[in-house]
């Protein structure tokens, strides 16, 4: 059976796509590959991020920026960009979605949640989704 793998991408990989990988790890377990990488990767994940998770028991404080490659996007099923803009290339046959999401960076954990709690709702939303198709993919 093939895994699905999802990408997400956001421009510095420090907040938004953290917290969405985070989750899909966290719910999906090894049934789907998740990667996470930025156009613009920052030094380090942000705390208020790392804080908002670990309020939902996800862990992601050993996840680091990752710089955006080619072959990431290409390896990838899923792509789902958070505001990454042109930087993110495109390869036809991949299913590409956009997430319109406030970003947290130099926000408060009150301001953070919110986000958080969107990330979560749309990652139950892609789960469901994808677990159907790899499913159907194995039978093919």
């Amino acid at each position: 059976m093939s895994t699905p793998t999802v990408l997400f991408v956001c421009v510095h990989n420090a907040g938004r796509s953290q917290m969405a990988a985070g989750y899909l790890r966290h719910l999906a377990g090894d049934r789907i590959e998740v990667r996470s990488a930025g156009s613009i990767p920052a030094d380090q994940i942000n705390p208020v991020a790392v804080e908002a998770m670990l309020e939902e028991g996800v862990d992601i404080r050993g996840e680091a920026p990752k710089i955006l490659t080619t072959d990431a996007v290409q390896d990838s099923d899923v792509v789902i960009t958070m505001g990454c803009g042109d930087a993110c290339p495109f390869f036809p046959g991949k299913r590409y979605e956009d997430w319109k999401l406030d970003d947290p960076a130099g926000q408060g954990i009150d301001a953070v949640r919110p986000i958080r709690d969107d990330i979560k709702r749309r990652i139950q939303e892609l789960i469901a989704s994808l677990e159907p198709a790899s499913t159907e993919a194995a039978s093919a």
